[in-house]
């Protein structure tokens, strides 16, 4: 067995410490006294830099910042940063990370291999939060959300208990955590399945905005056709005016296509052909044969999102206008096709709702006549991944889902201990 590892972790704290044993006023001076990571604390350097979480809509303000070196014994806000070690078992098919590791870290462990995890949209994303909130990427319609590739989990509870977490061990909190985020403890490690897709067709096709109504009408209806192996999205968006982008669509608002390929160009082009015919001349064509770890796909930020059973004529209208329009406050608008293997989880996969919705509408802007437009044609659901409202966390999940959420809660963590983020309270 091939073993790679591409970090190393730090040691852990010299003595263990439990919050609960100490007063809250002594907790800061006891913690610098006895933990070897780095404290912060408000007003100091390198509070606000270590407490900004993912999404630019929330605003957390911890009592403290703790960089946790080993599995932490505190319920405080911990950074699992130096804990990113990376270890790929190229016969099984499995890696196994840190919580500290970020999928720039797996993509290069697991290249060399041939294999490829179920990685998101940007190299920089933790791999441990990005799973644990279902996971959705450009392979997931070949094979499915992240979260439902996880194997097993190393736990830390509100309790300070050490789990080992599988379909055998603690099935419910397994089940619980592959989709229900960091609510029931702190996952010190992951084990997840890895997959033989070694190089992929990518990249994205460039478009004047003239041809967004009828593209984005023929490409909801082509999205009908097409295999398990190819994602897409079709994005309304402003390119930058910097010397990097391509002259024909510097600083020009264009409509972009984006594509992988789980395959060789030559099949991923006559499937793209419709689309292509309909869309007409691309002022850029960047698609090509890439290694999976080199493809980066990047992301919209979701300031809206819902998913569609459908997306009618009258929301593909509200999109295209409200874009259009001399006055629009989009920055960009995103519509991507789900489906496939999403769409058909194992009987065990665990909690990640509505996956039968084969598309979602993302909106980078503050637009509150587009939202009402686009209202009564969602589900009016979410994706944990891209939900930076905790108020709508139970919008991420059915309505029995998050009552077993709830319930499981109630077991592991009943006084809703870790509760600053997408909360699913105790039952």
């Amino acid at each position: 067995m091939r073993i790679q590892a591409t970090r190393q972790s730090v040691p852990a704290a010299r003595t263990p410490i439990a919050a609960r044993d100490i007063e809250p006023a002594a907790l800061p001076r006891q913690l610098r006294d006895r933990f070897i990571g780095p404290v912060h604390l408000p007003g100091e350097a390198g509070y606000d830099l270590h407490r900004q979480p993912l999404h630019p809509g929330l605003d957390p303000r911890p009592a403290m910042v703790v960089e946790a070196c080993g599995p932490a014994d505190g319920g405080v806000l911990v950074k699992t940063c130096s804990l990113g070690a990376v270890l790929v078992d190229p016969a099984r098919r499995i890696a196994r990370v840190g919580p500290g590791a970020r999928w720039g870290d797996v993509l290069t462990a697991t290249a060399p291999f041939g294999l490829a995890p179920l990685s998101g949209s940007s190299t920089t994303v933790g791999v441990t939060g990005y799973t644990l909130g279902g996971g959705f990427g450009w392979l997931a319609r070949r094979f499915g959300l992240a979260a439902d590739s996880v194997l097993r989990a190393d736990v830390v509870t509100a309790d300070g208990d050490h789990l080992t977490v599988t379909p055998d061990q603690h099935p419910d909190l397994f089940w619980a955590i592959r989709g229900g985020s960091g609510n029931f403890g702190v996952v010190t490690s992951l084990e997840f399945r890895l997959y033989p897709v070694a190089r992929v067709y990518a990249g994205a096709l460039y478009y004047p905005l003239e041809v967004a109504a009828d593209t984005t009408a023929r490409y909801r209806d082509w999205t009908e056709t097409v295999p398990d192996e190819l994602s897409t999205a079709i994005l309304l968006r402003e390119m930058p005016d910097t010397p990097e982008t391509p002259t024909p669509i510097r600083g020009r608002r264009v409509l972009v296509i984006k594509v992988m390929y789980a395959g060789p160009a030559a099949p991923a082009e006559r499937l793209l052909q419709p689309l292509r015919s309909a869309a007409g001349p691309a002022l850029v064509d960047d698609l090509r044969p890439i290694r999976y770890a080199d493809a980066a796909m990047g992301g919209t930020a979701a300031r809206y999102l819902d998913l569609f059973e459908r997306v009618p004529d009258a929301a593909l209208d509200a999109l295209v206008t409200a874009y259009t329009r001399p006055d629009s406050r989009v920055g960009t608008i995103e519509i991507r096709h789900w489906g496939g293997a999403i769409a058909r989880p194992g009987a065990d996969a665990g909690p990640v709702g509505h996956r039968t919705a084969p598309f979602s509408v993302i909106v980078d802007g503050n637009d509150p006549e587009l939202v009402e437009r686009l209202r009564p044609h969602g589900i009016g659901g979410s994706f944990l991944n891209f939900l930076n409202d905790p108020s709508r966390t139970a919008s991420a999940y059915t309505a029995a889902n998050y009552a077993k959420l709830r319930a499981v809660k109630a077991a592991y963590d009943p006084d809703n201990v870790f509760r600053i983020n997408h909360n699913s309270p105790p039952a």
